[in-house]
């Protein structure tokens, strides 16, 4: 028992750091819109849309300062559109990505979803911005890799309107990921708020619960509200973004093995 004293120390030692970063690198894919139309199309648009700056700024920086690498992908790749709304001059993530070279080109040079391997990440998240309400819930590659990462024990996450990555996705069971779960996502009300209730092609809220989701709600629209649920971690707004990457890198970092020194005798 003494000639293991050391090594029960260093492992001591070890566990208290636990979680300041992660043990070893691991890998997560943020996905954002191919979409930039309010509408089917751009003859049918409304107005701009597209991703959701904060939505993205805000995870990427929570996922990149506890060790995690990351890549960024859409349905068609290279450059997506950007909701013209959701940059923020007073936004200090937005600014930060946004000025920083290494991380804004991997959002102007977006990997294509159906070119990445499910094995390949310990983590998917849905960035929102109203553009995905057209091309994520249908698209072959999301729900592929959404089902693939889920059940090779990944986390799988969405915030605000990224949820609609989520309404269609079945598992090997063909029950529906969501059913039975507690989820988040930008709620019917809010979208009257924002007057594109009538504009949407479903309304998240509604078709979450169809598929047999529990949808969980701030007290008051807009406030941060995150669902975490086993694996599957839901954020309601985009105030809800920051919130809902913590709770997955405190899933991941759980995950991490402990790492020892192996002593010489």
């Amino acid at each position: 028992m003494r000639r293991n004293l050391p090594l029960v120390l260093i492992t001591l030692f070890l566990t208290m750091l636990m979680p300041l970063a992660a043990q070893a690198s691991e890998r997560v894919l943020i996905v954002v819109t191919s979409h930039g139309y309010i509408g089917k199309d751009a003859a049918s648009s409304k107005g701009d849309t597209g991703y959701f700056l904060s939505e993205v700024t805000h995870p990427y920086y929570q996922f990149k300062n506890a060790g995690f690498d990351i890549d960024i992908a859409s349905p068609k790749g290279g450059e997506p559109p950007m909701d013209p709304g959701s940059y923020k001059l007073n936004d200090e993530d937005n600014q930060r990505f946004v000025a920083t070279a290494e991380d804004w080109s991997k959002m102007q040079n977006t990997l294509k979803l159906s070119d990445i391997a499910a094995e390949d990440y310990s983590a998917i998240i849905f960035a929102g911005g109203h553009g995905t309400m057209w091309d994520f819930p249908d698209d072959p590659d999301i729900l592929r890799l959404t089902r693939d990462i889920y059940e090779s024990d990944g986390v799988v996450a969405a915030v605000c309107h990224g949820p609609a990555a989520l309404v269609n996705v079945t598992l090997s069971n063909n029950r529906f990921l969501v059913s039975g779960r507690e989820v988040s996502t930008f709620t019917n009300f809010e979208e009257r708020i924002v007057r594109l209730y009538s504009d949407m092609p479903f309304l998240l809220e509604t078709q979450l619960k169809e598929r047999g989701a529990q949808v969980k709600k701030a007290l008051i629209p807009f406030m941060e509200k995150v669902s975490v649920d086993g694996r599957l971690v839901t954020g309601q707004n985009p105030n809800s973004a920051r919130a809902m990457a913590e709770a997955v890198v405190e899933i991941l970092l759980e995950r991490q093995p402990i790492q020892t020194v192996a002593l010489q005798h």
